[in-house]
């Protein structure tokens, strides 16, 4: 007897990411368009503390802050960690280290990098500096990092000065980038779906306690918590349980807006998947519309569904899985 081959182990690069637009109120708005001018500005409160970065209400008391100060570009370690293997996008590509840093003049502390020969040079108390970026566009990035500041520290507590907070061509917006890249690595069920894929095929795992069929599977009944061991080709085709109209375009997605976006139900599965509807007109998409996929040449998925002409299915054949 032959044992069978080891199934294949499948590998991915995922890139999850949700850029957007922040509109900026005052004081964030003069904090950033000062950092281009490699101006360092906090929020003094009521009580006479320094914040900084500035926040636009007190932490403490919820009061709103409009009063700017600016603080020197020079300050002290209150605490720090080593980051020895440095990863994509952070401040440096050399190992360095994250420090909160009270700015002269400021009562709460930065957080930012230091660029250090290692972590032996470095210790909290010791004084650092900003180190400006070449090019500076109004973003927290304007500090490229800081480092090590051989002057003396003042003899005196130094004090912040007021500041107007108004600058040329002040920054009113920021794109800020979530993002997040991991190599993914499917399991037992979700390998045996995409192999199914690869075939124009679609299979998904039924429970063996409520018999239920899951599409996509992962392994596991989420209501019974039991393994899911018996595949089940579903489809294709199938209906249309709800769905949404989109209507802002997605970076890096050729597709025309608007376009229909929908959760549709594949014949012989208990879960709806999602899909996106082509082949007629968005506002003639509705629920219990039957549709099919369409496979593009070299498609690892189908490419979106369409309508199959079929009659429209009666609403008591997906009410319970909207």
């Amino acid at each position: 007897m032959t044992a069978a081959p080891p199934p294949e182990v499948l590998r991915a690069p995922l890139v999850v990411e949700f850029p957007f637009t922040r509109s900026l109120g005052p004081v964030q708005s003069a904090f950033l368009t000062g950092l281009r001018e490699r101006v360092v500005l906090g929020a003094k409160t009521s009580g006479g503390t320094v914040i900084v970065p500035p926040a636009e209400y007190d932490p403490a008391t919820a009061e709103e802050l409009r009063e700017l100060v600016e603080v020197a570009p020079a300050g002290t370690v209150t605490t720090w960690a080593w980051n020895d293997h440095p990863r994509p996008r952070q401040p440096l590509a050399t190992p360095f280290a994250w420090v909160l840093v009270r700015l002269d003049g400021a009562d709460t502390a930065l957080l930012h990098a230091l660029d250090a020969p290692g972590p032996d040079a470095v210790r909290t108390g010791m004084r650092v500096r900003i180190r400006w970026a070449a090019e500076r566009t109004g973003a927290i990035t304007d500090i490229a990092c800081f480092e090590p500041d051989d002057a003396p520290p003042p003899g005196h507590p130094p004090a912040a000065t007021p500041h107007e907070g108004r600058f040329p061509d002040p920054v009113t917006r920021i794109v800020t980038e979530a993002r997040l890249d991991y190599t993914h690595t499917p399991g037992r069920a979700q390998s045996a779906h995409l192999a199914a894929l690869r075939e124009r095929r679609t299979v998904g795992e039924r429970c063996p306690s409520c018999r239920k069929v899951y599409v996509p599977p992962r392994g596991a009944c989420p209501t019974c918590g039991v393994a899911t061991t018996d595949r089940v080709e579903v489809g294709p085709a199938g209906t249309v349980t709800t769905f949404c109209i989109v209507n802002i375009k997605a970076r890096n997605l050729d597709i025309d807006v608007p376009y229909v976006y929908a959760h549709i139900a594949l014949d012989g599965a208990d879960l709806p998947l999602h899909g996106r509807i082509g082949g007629i007109p968005y506002d003639q998409v509705r629920m219990g519309l039957r549709v099919e996929p369409v496979w593009t040449a070299d498609g690892r998925h189908p490419d979106h569904y369409r309508p199959t002409g079929e009659p429209d299915a009666a609403y008591d054949s997906y009410k319970e899985l909207i």
